[in-house]
């Protein structure tokens, strides 16, 4: 059992890239609200997925699109000049879509 566990809500800053060891890589974009007459504060989150949903993510989601998703926090840590170096990753376990972005509706409204 991993023991952090999150949902993220948010928009593909970009179209997901495929990794050298077959893993997609991909950031997800969040705006949250900063106070009346402020700017929102945005946000950007990487995440990583493996095997069908790294495939399914890398096939049908593009940049703009909304992904809700579940992910863990795994540990990346390694030695570095003789110091560990902490690091981690959001991995993700599955995800549905949102809103469709900006490409996705005008492919969509020109099938119609």
């Amino acid at each position: 059992m991993n023991s952090f566990h999150l949902t993220a809500i948010g928009r593909l800053a970009d179209d997901p890239k495929s990794g050298k060891n077959g893993d997609v890589r991909f950031a997800l974009i969040g705006e949250d609200y900063a106070g009346k007459d402020r700017e929102p504060i945005t946000t950007s989150v990487y995440f990583v997925a493996f095997n069908g949903v790294g495939q399914s993510l890398f096939e049908h989601a593009r940049k703009g699109d909304q992904l809700i998703l579940e992910a863990q926090l795994r540990a990346n840590n390694y030695e570095k000049n003789g110091k560990t170096v902490y690091d981690y990753s959001f991995v993700v376990v599955s995800f549905k879509f949102g809103a469709p972005g900006n490409a996705k509706r005008l492919a969509l409204q020109s099938q119609a």
